[in-house]
């Protein structure tokens, strides 16, 4: 029988992990994901699954403990939003050097500083170019339902440990706090077998594993963000996801991500009733960036919208990706504010189809 219930975008993302088999949660509360932390404290996942879930006493010692968890070759995992992801960013920078998995994720608020508490898309820059110090990249993966939160966590585990490298669920706090029916999957047993790299001391069949983010020797050091980019380009082979949303014939291109893609999905339909010929592209992963995809496209059109709930964070790679072949023009609301259908509609017809 099907497991259905009507919930929180940040319960699900909490319930899919106790069924992915979490080993651990640490955390620290911030609206608008505090309820991450509030759910799986309620569940008791110890009992049901031996998941541990513990409220540290700051971002920092958060992603510290993150890091002791990861390097035992355990599945752990955490959530915040935007000024507590920004006081884990040299944490993150030492778990991307040690190449370590892990998930975490932004239920992104509006900024910058400590902004309010309404939605924003605000930290994609913070997410996709590394917030941190040093050459590094997260995966980034970014829904845009109750359901995809739920089921990109599973993802993001699987990611995390196939490429050993922390990945980043960037969602928002209109998806975090919406209610929508949500289907779980079944739970998964917690793995038992730690990886080869874990340090979980020397046994009989192999020294001990040393895992560290410092190497002070600068050849060494080289070689080894050598190693990470390389890393990187097979992530970017093999790990791109896209959605198409009406793009077979079409003259005019929107590109939305999370909230504002589905609000970009119904400024579409309303378009094909009035017989623009206008279609959506939805980054799921932010980085890997689908800049194939969107650079095959541009032949054929004669414009692209950009929309965000940001001054223009994403309109950077779209830029890149359509690589001067064709103008890219951009909409977005700032400060917590959601755009409406009819003003992305409105915003596509000035700026670019009456431009023509």
């Amino acid at each position: 029988m099907k497991d259905i219930r009507l919930m929180k975008g940040n319960e699900a993302i909490a319930e899919a992990a106790i069924r992915a088999g979490a080993d651990a949660y640490f955390g620290y509360p911030i609206t608008p994901q505090s309820e991450v932390l509030e759910y799986l404290m309620s569940q008791k996942p110890e009992e049901r699954t031996g998941m541990i879930v513990l409220q540290a006493e700051s971002e920092v010692a958060v992603i510290n403990m993150i890091y002791g968890g990861a390097g035992c070759g355990k599945k752990v995992m955490t959530s915040s939003s935007g000024p507590g992801i920004s006081l884990m960013q040299e944490g993150i920078s030492y778990i991307a050097g040690a190449e370590l998995p892990c998930v975490i994720v932004n239920i992104e608020r509006g900024g910058p500083g400590l902004g309010t508490i309404q939605p924003s898309q605000a930290d994609y820059l913070q997410a996709v170019k590394g917030g941190g110090h040093g050459d590094y990249k997260l995966i980034v993966l970014a829904p845009a339902s109750v359901q995809e939160m739920a089921d990109f966590l599973s993802i993001a585990f699987n990611l995390a440990f196939k490429y050993r490298n922390p990945v980043m669920i960037l969602s928002d706090g209109a998806i975090g706090q919406m209610m929508e029916k949500v289907e779980f999957s079944k739970q998964i047993p917690r793995n038992k077998i730690m990886p080869e790299w874990a340090t979980t001391g020397k046994t009989p069949d192999r020294e001990k594993n040393i895992i560290t983010s410092i190497i002070l020797d600068p050849e060494k050091q080289e070689i080894h963000n050598q190693k990470l980019q390389k890393k990187y380009r097979e992530i970017e082979k093999n790990e791109v996801r896209f959605e198409k949303i009406l793009c077979d014939d079409i003259e005019y291109l929107i590109i939305a991500f999370g909230t504002c893609s589905r609000v970009c999905q119904k400024s579409v339909q309303i378009a094909h009733e009035k017989g623009i010929k206008v279609g959506l592209i939805r980054p799921i992963t932010l980085y890997p960036f689908p800049y194939h995809e969107i650079n095959k496209m541009t032949d054929r059109l004669k414009g692209i919208l950009t929309v965000e709930m940001n001054a223009g964070q994403m309109l950077e790679d779209v830029r890149l990706a359509v690589n001067g072949k064709l103008k890219v023009e951009f909409h977005g609301r700032m400060g917590g504010m959601i755009p409406t259908p009819e003003e992305v509609l409105d915003a596509l017809e000035q700026k670019i189809i009456q431009r023509k």
